[in-house]
């Protein structure tokens, strides 16, 4: 998976050029976390925003992808990736805190490696922004 990628303002906003791959690794982090039975309460926890915001930005990242594209984001939405790609992880914890990375791999059709690279690639990207 290409985890490089640009950031661009855009008013309040940021926009963001997205390969299929990323696209896809953002849908499965915060669609995996939406397919939990979370509240609120434990989704502003997890992402910063509740289900009907989360669900929102899933419907957008949908779809299958052959070319990149543009995405626009609000600084939140851009935090909701963000977070998502950080916290997918730690639902893959098995008893004494260790990594179930097969699962992972599975559910997620990504490495873990992946989504942490990516995570830091948009904090970068927004950085430059």
């Amino acid at each position: 998976m290409r985890t490089r990628l640009t950031l661009a303002r855009d008013g309040d906003a940021l926009v963001a050029r997205l390969a299929p791959s990323q696209a896809s690794a953002m849908y499965e982090a915060l669609s995996h976390l939406a397919e939990q039975n979370y509240g609120d309460t434990e989704l502003i926890l997890l992402v910063g925003a509740g289900r009907e915001a989360v669900e929102a930005l899933v419907g957008r990242l949908a779809g299958r992808r052959t070319e990149s594209f543009d995405l626009r984001l609000t600084l939140e939405e851009l935090h909701m990736v963000h977070s998502a790609l950080t916290a997918a992880p730690t639902l893959f914890l098995e008893r004494g805190g260790l990594f179930a990375e097969e699962p992972f791999n599975i559910r997620l059709g990504f490495y873990r490696e992946n989504f942490d690279a990516l995570a830091s690639a948009l904090v970068q990207a927004a950085g430059q922004a």
